[in-house]
């Protein structure tokens, strides 16, 4: 059986390979059967790699324009996401486009993310990037789901529902994350695999621009889509949270709010008892009132200190609780690649730690970048590797264990681990990507590492059962009560049990079908469990929601927060009016109190329309130094911009800047914007009757 792997992969590669392979027909009788069958094998690179991708890019890039390859075009979608509606290339001539393969729930994809918003933001007009996203498990095809991600990933590009693998198909793509590169004329120059890219896309994006102004093929032109970001943000207390930690004993939560990248504490009845963090992300250390932190997830309490595993940033922070003060315990602040060796806990790398669990004067580490679990001794303050060989897989897996394979601390793999729990002798493991609960025994003359339910990379469902038997689907979270392991089964909306002793898994709560209700209970991606007294917290991250579970009845509630109010948006910018029209405006007599309105009529380009799902912004300006900036409702093309008229009582000139966004007939996912700008005599009386002017973008 051949297998198709990346030609070229960074070490912190995501090697998933996609190994599509016929054995042929099978004949039993008159039945046949065939059998397609794909395996993923773990991809490490040679220090080679980045030069093997630049040059493969480079010879494309050379090529005479007879061997020139067309892209293929973006069809076999299921649905268009962050945008107006569907993209075609075509629509694109004249912009560099680099297609992002992506699965939301790959550590290795949301690494990519960042690299791709820099791109973005360093050629706003020479380069489109359009994330394809060919989902890994069943629950990431839904393209709802993919919307949460877009929101809690906060993804500013398009985004296509590639659940068939359509697309994935066309450009014989094989692992995840995979950026494929497209010149101003529609040519596939090739592609990269892996993460840390920025710098050879950089360059080669750099040289397309030099290459096609000079050709005159390069469309600078602004386009822009219509985001999620600006019509679906949540207003409520807490956004995606990612973990909870209840406090029996103080008598209080502890909820990492993950995207709203801040730490909340409240009662156990939900009542407010501080934040920490301002909201905006950061790794600012200091008071509450000024700290920062990068969607924090994992929570654990040392004495008066509370540690948070501050994903984004690769930290583990501290906060003294009594002091009011955060303080950086582990990382650098750069993402870590070393997988084999630890050391002074300020100066090592650490790689997307997820989730962390104290035990004594140890602090355990889910380090789902490195697909390891590593350990922070307080006592020495190191840290260092404890368990896993860094390759991304499952041993042992259950099977392993029936056939007589054993694990052990050095000879381990995990993939992606994400939750941690205790009953005091076994560390339980989450590891998402392998869909499968782990146990690592403590005793160091034990270091047995065992699997109570889990098979491999692309072994997973929703199934009850014993060992080999049980499916999980993208499991985040394990809480350990009374003899019995909690699973946050993510991707299935399931809380699931497992008796660590016949490995029997059960279903505890949950139908599978995602919604906030207590009564049927059902989940929206739990990705966080903790326990207190015979209560079970439960994050509920899509439901932006603490659910409480009665582990002896069974009855649901969403805890109900007060006091709790969402971060104060970051303070607007002053919008700019780009290649705006200018249109003056004859003197208008206007009142000098009450209320002015600006009625303005959008008249589209011919061969455009309106994009009405994206509101308008505007800025309002009189020369007495008079703002009113904001934006306008979407949807309509007549809009109304109210003005107190008393602000303008001294004025002489108003000025009204207004952008908007129009789409080609046929096109609607891809939108310029427009702006026009009105220059307005105005004359403050009295007896001024009029209250309206009426404005039009008609030339």
């Amino acid at each position: 059986m051949s297998e198709r792997t990346p030609p070229i992969a960074p070490t912190s590669t995501r090697g998933r390979s996609w190994n599509y392979a016929c054995y042929g027909l099978v004949v039993v009788g008159l039945l046949g059967c065939l059998y397609l069958t794909y395996r993923v094998s773990q991809v490490y690179a040679d220090p080679t790699a980045a030069l093997t991708k630049s040059s493969r890019l480079a010879s494309a890039m050379n090529q005479p324009e007879e061997g020139k390859q067309k892209a293929p075009e973006l069809e076999g979608g299921v649905e268009w996401l962050n945008c107006g509606g569907p993209i075609r290339l075509k629509d694109l001539r004249g912009k560099i486009v680099l297609l992002d393969f992506w699965t939301y729930c790959c550590i290795n994809c949301i690494h990519t993310l960042p690299d791709l918003a820099r791109l973005e933001k360093k050629y706003p007009n020479e380069l489109v990037v359009i994330g394809v996203h060919s989902a890994k498990f069943d629950g990431e095809k839904d393209s709802k789901n993919i919307k949460e991600a877009i929101l809690r990933y906060h993804i500013e590009h398009p985004v296509v529902n590639d659940a068939a693998h359509r697309i994935w198909n066309a450009y014989d793509v094989s692992s995840w994350p995979t950026l494929a590169l497209i010149d101003p004329e529609g040519n596939y120059l090739g592609s990269a695999s892996g993460e840390g890219n920025y710098e050879l896309l950089d360059r080669i994006i750099a040289k397309l621009i030099q290459e096609h102004r000079a050709k005159k093929t390069l469309n600078e032109e602004p386009i822009r889509f219509d985001l999620a970001k600006f019509r679906e943000r949540k207003d409520s207390p807490l956004y995606f949270p990612g973990k909870v930690l209840p406090d029996h004993a103080g008598k209080r939560i502890f909820i990492a709010d993950s995207s709203h990248h801040r730490i909340v504490i409240t009662d156990l009845d939900g009542k407010k008892l501080d934040v920490i963090g301002t909201g905006e992300p950061g790794a600012r250390d200091g008071a509450f009132e000024e700290a920062t932190f990068n969607d924090p997830q994992g929570l654990a309490l040392r004495r008066d200190v509370l540690l948070v595993a501050d994903r984004k940033n690769h930290l583990i922070r501290g906060i003294d609780l009594k002091a009011r003060k955060v303080s950086t315990v582990a990382g650098n602040g750069e993402q870590g690649h070393n997988r084999r060796s630890g050391g002074a806990a300020l100066s090592t790398g650490l790689n997307s730690p997820w989730d962390i669990l104290l035990v004594g004067d140890d602090l355990y580490i889910a380090q789902a970048g490195h697909h390891q679990l590593w350990k922070l001794s307080f006592k020495d303050n190191r840290v260092e590797p404890w368990a896993g060989n860094g390759r991304e897989n499952i041993f042992p897996s259950v099977s392993h264990a029936e056939q007589g394979l054993k694990g052990t601390w050095e000879r381990s793999m995990f993939a992606q681990p994400s939750g941690l729990a205790t009953d005091g002798k076994w560390v339980y493991v989450a590891d998402s990507e392998v869909s499968a609960v782990r146990a690592v025994a403590l005793d160091p003359n034990d270091r047995t590492v065992k699997t109570l339910v889990g098979e491999g990379l692309f072994e997973f469902g929703d199934v009850d059962g014993k060992g080999s038997q049980a499916r999980l689907q993208h499991c985040l979270c394990v809480a350990y009560h009374d003899g019995k392991v909690y699973v946050a089964d993510t991707y299935n909306n399931k809380i699931k049990t497992i008796d660590p002793n016949t490995l029997e898994c059960k279903t505890f709560l949950g139908d599978r079908q995602g919604g906030r209700s207590d009564q049927p209970p059902r989940f929206d991606e739990p990705a966080g469990l903790g326990v207190a007294g015979d209560l079970l917290y439960v994050a509920d991250t899509n439901n932006h929601s603490i659910r409480v579970i009665d582990l002896k009845t069974r009855a649901v509630r969403t805890l109900k927060l007060s006091g709790v109010e969402p971060p104060a948006p970051p303070a607007a910018e002053k919008p700019t009016f780009a290649n705006a029209s200018v249109s003056n405006v004859a003197e208008t007599a206007i009142p000098r109190d009450g209320e002015l309105t600006l009625a303005v009529k959008l008249v589209p380009p011919e061969g455009f329309k309106l994009n009405d799902l994206a509101p308008c912004r505007y800025l309002v300006e009189s020369d007495k130094g008079y703002q009113q900036t904001g934006a306008t409702p979407a949807g309509g093309d007549e809009l109304a911009i109210k003005v107190p008229a008393e602000k303008l009582a001294e004025s002489g000139k108003l000025k009204l800047s207004l952008t908007y966004l129009v789409c080609k007939e046929g096109g609607e996912g891809v939108c310029q914007p427009r702006s026009h700008i009105w220059d307005i005599a105005v004359k403050p009386g009295a007896d001024a009757k009029a209250r309206t002017i009426n404005l039009t973008t008609a030339k």
